[in-house]
């Protein structure tokens, strides 16, 4: 898979510099591979420790999407093409441990974080989006965790932010994949700030004139300085720039939603969903892909967000990667992509037919770690 990051600095008046990565795969809307990933990673990392720079900005290149998610399509090829179970398990072990490194990365670091969050943010993409310390969406902003639909499950962190979204709605839209709009995304806390598409040069224009703190001066009180001026800048911004916004798609079924993710079981979500009242196309197309996504990843998901709310933000990627890997060796992983992406049939042959028929060892042991916990790929997170 093609695709590469761009980066790049901006020089403040103040001799401060802001970072700048430009996410460059607009024909795979922005998917992220392996090598794009390595590439953030290792220059989030270096910006993060050089004392010059005060701010990171995180962007796409296109108009249609931020990000659509992770190298599915190469995973897909791996899986297929692989010689034996420890290949895969190697290969997938390594491009979840560095994506995973660097979602974490974004959520704990310590300089100000502006993600800029237009158009498609899907999957791999909020795990990218959702850790910034400064969330920006426009109106075109559509977000979503899919992955029922191809035999995964919400990762990149779902395990803890989905988990901290009122009671109910981490479940439905793990369950679900429902597509939330701009309004939806501002409302449910996953972002803070929306603005015009047209206004980023106005936004780097702001930054490059700003009075940063920055250094170590002040310890931990500059970083936070930095991260009130720029919450300032952003908010001037939207002030400067009032958008349309449009309607909320998911507050109107809020009530019933957070009502159908009480029930005591899988089985009684399930059916509460596909009761929920209302003929948008919203609605049905969210209980479409219930009705239609791998069983198993609705149990996988049923029990993140039943099973697991007190984990810890490291503790959530420690758990996702056992079970992404082996969500690979399993086959749903597999089938779920072949039908969707590669041979674009929308017919899976899941492994059962219905949530009922799941036999519950299966999920037992996709959330059986793969290796003692001293040896864990992703142990030095804390």
């Amino acid at each position: 898979m093609s695709g590469t990051v761009n980066f790049s600095e901006l020089e403040c008046m103040d001799g401060h510099k802001v970072g700048i990565a430009e996410l460059d795969n607009p024909a795979s809307l922005n998917a992220l591979s392996l090598t794009m990933l390595e590439k953030l990673k290792h220059q989030l990392k270096e910006w993060q420790g050089d004392p010059k720079f005060v701010c990171v900005v995180l962007k796409a290149t296109g108009e249609k999407a931020f990000c659509a998610g992770g190298d599915i399509r190469s995973m897909y090829q791996v899986m297929s093409e692989a010689k034996s179970d420890e290949q895969i398990k190697t290969q997938l072990t390594h491009y979840f441990t560095v994506e995973y490194e660097c979602d974490y990365l974004i959520h704990t670091f310590e300089k100000p974080i502006i993600v800029w969050g237009h158009g498609i943010v899907m999957g791999g993409g909020i795990g990218l989006f959702v850790g910034a310390s400064h969330r920006v969406i426009t109106p075109a902003t559509r977000l979503a965790m899919p992955e029922i639909t191809i035999g995964l499950y919400p990762d990149v962190g779902g395990t803890w932010f989905l988990n901290q979204l009122p009671e109910g709605v981490g479940l439905f839209l793990g369950l679900t994949g429902a597509r939330l709009n701009a309004t939806d995304v501002q409302q449910l806390g996953l972002a803070e700030h929306m603005v015009s598409p047209d206004t980023y040069q106005n936004l780097l224009n702001l930054l490059q004139r700003n009075a940063w703190v920055g250094g170590d001066q002040l310890g931990d009180l500059s970083s936070d300085l930095d991260h009130i001026r720029v919450t300032e800048l952003l908010i001037a911004l939207e002030e400067q720039n009032p958008v349309e916004l449009p309607s909320s798609q998911i507050m109107p079924f809020l009530e019933q939603i957070q009502a159908a993710g009480s029930a005591d079981s899988l089985s009684g979500v399930y059916n509460n969903i596909q009761q929920i009242a209302g003929t948008e196309p919203w609605l049905k197309n969210a209980k479409d892909n219930l009705s239609k996504g791998s069983p198993i990843s609705a149990h996988i998901c049923y029990r993140q967000m039943t099973q697991y709310q007190e984990s810890s933000l490291a503790e959530a990627f420690q758990i996702e990667l056992t079970l992404s890997v082996k969500s690979g060796l399993f086959g749903e992983f597999k089938e779920g992509v072949r039908a969707l992406l590669i041979d674009k049939c929308g017919d899976p042959n899941w492994k059962y037919s219905s949530i009922e028929e799941v036999d519950v060892s299966d999920i037992d042991d996709l959330f059986t770690s793969l290796w003692p916990s001293e040896f864990h790929p992703l142990q030095h997170l804390q």
